[in-house]
């Protein structure tokens, strides 16, 4: 049972029973593995673990109808990056190539 295509279920799974928003939120998270009895989500946002948070029940739902009995971890990656680095790359995955930094380094 590989980790990826159980993710690739539930990401079906919510796109199926319209859950949108969690399915958006879902849908470029690939950092998941299996850890003994628990589906491991790993994240580097705060707002994307507050969403898989509040969905968890929607999630740990997509395990059952997986037939698996699997516990659902939401773990909160830490980033290298300053405070400043982090803003500077939501607005850059926001923006993309519009965005231009002066100054700095």
């Amino acid at each position: 049972m590989s980790a990826k295509n159980v993710w690739g279920k539930i990401v079906l799974f919510l796109k199926e029973r319209r859950f949108v928003a969690l399915h958006v939120a879902c849908g470029d998270i690939t950092d998941v593995s299996i850890e003994g009895n628990n589906l491991v989500v790993n994240v580097e946002e705060g707002m994307l673990a507050t969403i898989l948070a509040e969905g968890k029940r929607e999630l740990e739902n997509a395990l059952r109808w997986q037939g698996l009995d699997l516990n659902l971890e939401i773990k909160l990656k830490k980033s290298n990056l300053s405070g400043q680095e982090e803003d500077i790359k939501k607005l850059k995955t926001i923006l993309g190539n519009k965005l231009t930094i002066i100054g700095g380094n």
